[in-house]
């Protein structure tokens, strides 16, 4: 029997703190030795990363995968295929689904879809808007609840009724009952008052286009997500509550979380792909129209979303993957309230930073943490999100030299479009290993539906793997 499974020769291995010219050796799924380069073992197989950067596989614990209800928009095995080809290692579903999973009977019957169905490893996020469910599904290896404040206002889709809480009664309940159970509290920020009166002030205008859905949830320097973190923070900082919070796009919102962050609160925050590489440009927006909406984040919050992430302020990157189909897309050019919200990323956003520390707007050691490293010290995923002896071996091999061409025809999303086509990055990667299996290689998904597992707070590496660095 060969000691290693697998050796990962000739890479630079990066971690959050720093690069080693290493070579990474796997036994059983975990991490078993890091090793001077070149150092000669008996291995299974030899994977040649010369050249090449050895990253951990990134962790989005923000993807809506479609399955149930939607899977004309996507499914667990085209998000899971998506997942892999974009070094994404591990994908945490959002509840808007039908039926959403606010229910034990609801969660258990999507956690077996997931164990039959997924390419790479995966929790789902429970809708915590049914208090006296939430201790049951506490117990069910979740990482986190989600609360949407949003009553959408034209459509059941993606808001529809079992998911969104704006009564602020009724989410200082579901805070206090979230706080017994230890698990954070993930929340899309809205104000639905605020919101209300203004869509109304755009309808009776008769502004209904892209243009004007942009400029509403922009309106007044981003009042709805400024007024939503405050209270949030607020409710937080009266509970103790673990407070994730979702959708970070304002310099209000960041200034918000550095005070928090001063008082030691146990608060985190995320950053999406598309408040810098997307909404951020209104000529984006008048060029794309819904297809560009997610939200429009006005240009002069760029910058300061950037420095938050060089700074910790906001703590980690996740997609907020939404795949919606063209005909879904295409009412918004003349009623933006009438098309789905939301923009597909998780086979690109690992690439797009890449790009940017490339570029030197942030280190690769940052990109790395705010991929990896910090979704698993958040959520608990202990043994995931490090390239270190006895972790998972959840790898992405990258070629930081080579150029990706973001195309429709390379998208392995079930919509086979994205926003970002036409874009050129430096970063492209190679191969994607979950748990020592090779799950993506050579531009094709080889990992096959059901390898993926629930990744699980408080999963902690085998005792009995002693590596070396000699």
């Amino acid at each position: 029997m060969p000691r290693h499974d697998t050796l990962i020769r000739g890479g630079t291995l990066v971690s959050a703190t720093g690069r080693t010219a290493a070579d990474l050796a796997i036994r059983d799924g975990r991490i078993s030795a890091i090793l001077e380069p070149g150092t000669v073992v008996d291995a299974g197989e030899v994977v040649d990363a010369t050249g090449k950067l050895v990253l951990p596989g990134a962790i989005d614990v923000h993807s809506h995968h479609r399955e149930p209800g939607f899977t004309h928009k996507e499914d667990i095995v085209s998000a899971t295929s998506a997942c892999a080809a974009g070094g994404v290692t591990t994908s945490f579903a959002m509840p808007n689904v039908q039926p959403p999973p606010n229910t034990v009977e609801r969660l258990d019957a999507i956690l077996e879809l997931y164990r039959q169905k997924a390419i790479v490893d995966w929790n789902v996020n429970a809708a915590g808007t049914v208090p006296d469910e939430i201790p049951g599904l506490a117990t069910r290896g979740i990482a986190a609840f989600k609360v949407f404040m949003v009553v959408d206002t034209g459509r059941d889709y993606p808001h529809m009724p079992g998911i969104g809480v704006h009564d602020h009664g009724e989410l200082l309940h579901i805070f206090e009952t979230v706080g017994q159970t230890g698990l954070p509290l993930m929340v899309h920020p809205h104000d639905q008052a605020l919101m209300t009166h203004i869509e109304e002030g755009f309808w009776a205008r008769g502004e209904r286009d892209a243009q004007a859905y942009a400029k509403a949830y922009s309106a007044y320097d981003g009042i709805i997500w400024d007024t939503a973190a405050a209270l949030l923070l607020r409710l937080q900082l009266a509970t103790g509550t673990p407070l994730h919070l979702l959708h970070t796009q304002t310099r209000g919102v960041v200034d918000q979380l550095r005070r928090a962050k001063d008082r030691d609160q146990d608060v985190s925050a995320e950053l999406n792909p598309w408040a810098l590489f997307l909404g951020n440009d209104w000529d984006t927006i008048v060029r794309l129209g819904s297809y560009a909406l997610s939200y429009y984040v006005p240009e002069h919050n760029t910058e300061p979303l950037w420095e938050a992430l060089r700074d910790g302020t906001i703590d980690l990157i996740s997609t907020d993957h939404a795949p919606h189909t063209r005909e879904e897309k295409e009412p918004g050019w003349t009623d933006g309230w009438k098309a789905h919200t939301g923009t597909p990323s998780t086979q690109f956003y690992v690439p797009m930073f890449l790009d940017a520390a490339y570029r030197g707007v942030l280190t690769l050691e940052r990109v790395v943490d705010l991929i990896a490293t910090a979704p698993a010290r958040r959520f608990g995923l202990d043994g995931k999100g490090r390239l270190e002896v006895g972790c998972d071996a959840d790898v992405a091999i990258v070629d930081l030299d080579a150029e990706l061409a973001i195309e429709d025809d390379i998208v392995l999303s079930k919509i086979g479009w994205t926003p970002y086509a036409g874009r050129r990055v430096h970063g492209v990667i190679d191969r994607t290993l979950v748990r020592g299996r090779t799950v993506y290689r050579d531009g094709r998904v080889v990992g096959e539906p059901g390898w993926g597992r629930q990744a699980s707070p408080g999963h902690r590496p085998a005792g009995d793997l002693v590596g070396t660095r000699s």
